[in-house]
């Protein structure tokens, strides 16, 4: 880790100061024990890892359920990246109306994801504010978030960082997946996995998508269509790239504004704490990720309840006025469930980074769990 460190020294060393020693807020807000709660007990080694994982994961459930105020996160969260997929719709309308040059449209793509990334980035932030704040009684979004403005250059670094690794992965992703040869081109693992997924019902809820794509005055497509699934689609990606980023480096956030630590500082701390729970996060990650999964193969049932799959390829089997309202009212839900989750997924970190900096301490024999 030295290496990582000195690499992180060199990139990251914009913000200089004299590094403050706080004291480290153990309980910031959430009870050691309460990650948990209600599993067996165990030792160390993959068991305690496995529990400890899970555990943070249902210690964010519960803490979100006690709190909902925190709900605003999942909300704004959302609309970010709706914003994000309306973006993604405007940048192919522009390249297809003005063509700009390959430079120009990077560039477009980089401001695009920097502007989600910081939005993200500062909400976050307020949901761990929000949290630490907490003193027996619930704790208030708006506060954590007011609170978080006074971070936002680390966070602005920070975001300017993610944005151009987030591209950069992409672009690889994409590199590598197209010089594949074709036998071997698995889309579930391309860039585009979701396309194929998108086109069936019900995320495909329209009657016939030819209907949206001769709107006169747009290029003879309308801007619904670029916005779903075309920008849809785009900011799936986009999320799922920043995801991996996010599991990568969980604890920068939180050292930055807990601990008022530089952004050199941050990333150096995560990676440091990285190496002690990296197990329990992926086992957390994981865990989260199963059950969102989970519930998103429901839309098979609802193909199986109403007979309908593919309604774009298959034209007598349109869905009809009731189930375009019911298709509709799935993916809304599935959303939201979706963003709940990550919600559950950030207050998770928060347990995790509690926990790794109790073991941290000398003397400190970490959280133990409760009978």
């Amino acid at each position: 880790m030295n290496l990582v460190s000195e690499i992180a020294e060199h990139w990251f060393g914009l913000c200089r100061k004299p590094p403050a020693v706080h004291a480290l807020q153990t309980g910031i807000g959430i009870p050691m024990g309460s990650a948990w709660e209600g599993l067996p007990d165990g030792g160390g080694g993959g068991s305690g890892t496995i529990r400890r994982g899970i555990g943070a994961a249902l210690s964010g459930t519960k803490t979100l359920a006690q709190n909902r105020q925190l709900l605003w996160f999942t909300l704004l969260a959302g609309l970010v990246l709706a914003g994000n997929a309306i973006g993604q719709a405007a940048l192919r309308y522009l390249d297809r109306i003005l063509q700009p040059d390959i430079i120009v449209s990077y560039v477009l793509d980089f401001f695009l994801e920097f502007i989600t990334v910081f939005c993200l980035l500062l909400l976050l932030a307020g949901l761990v504010l929000s949290l630490s704040s907490k003193k027996g009684g619930s704790a208030s979004f708006s506060k954590g978030l007011a609170g978080a403005k006074k971070y936002w250059k680390p966070i602005f670094l920070w975001s300017l960082v993610l944005a151009l690794a987030g591209i950069l992965l992409f672009r690889i992703w994409c590199y590598v997946f197209t010089g594949l040869p074709p036998d071997f081109r698995f889309n579930t693992f391309g860039p585009y996995f979701f396309d194929s997924t998108i086109n069936q019902f019900p995320f495909n809820w329209t009657l016939d998508w030819a209907m949206l794509t001769e709107l006169p005055g747009y290029g003879g497509r309308s801007l619904l269509l670029l916005i779903y699934p075309f920008g849809v689609l785009e900011a799936m990606n986009f999320l799922v790239i920043n995801l991996l980023l996010f599991v990568l480096t969980p604890f920068v956030v939180p050292l930055i504004v807990l601990e008022q630590k530089t952004l050199r500082e941050a990333v150096a701390g995560s990676f440091a704490l990285m190496k002690k729970s990296w197990a329990e996060i992926a086992t957390c990650a994981a865990f989260l990720g199963v059950v969102v999964f989970g519930v998103f193969l429901t839309y098979l049932l609802v193909q199986a309840v109403s007979g309908i799959v593919s309604p774009y390829e298959t034209v007598m089997f349109h869905p009809t006025v009731t189930w375009i309202a019911l298709a509709l009212l799935y993916n809304l839900a599935l959303v939201t469930f979706a963003f709940v989750v990550a919600t559950v997924g950030g207050i998770a970190a928060l347990h995790l980074y509690t926990s790794a900096k109790s073991r941290q301490m000398p003397g400190s024999p970490g959280p133990e769990p409760h009978a």
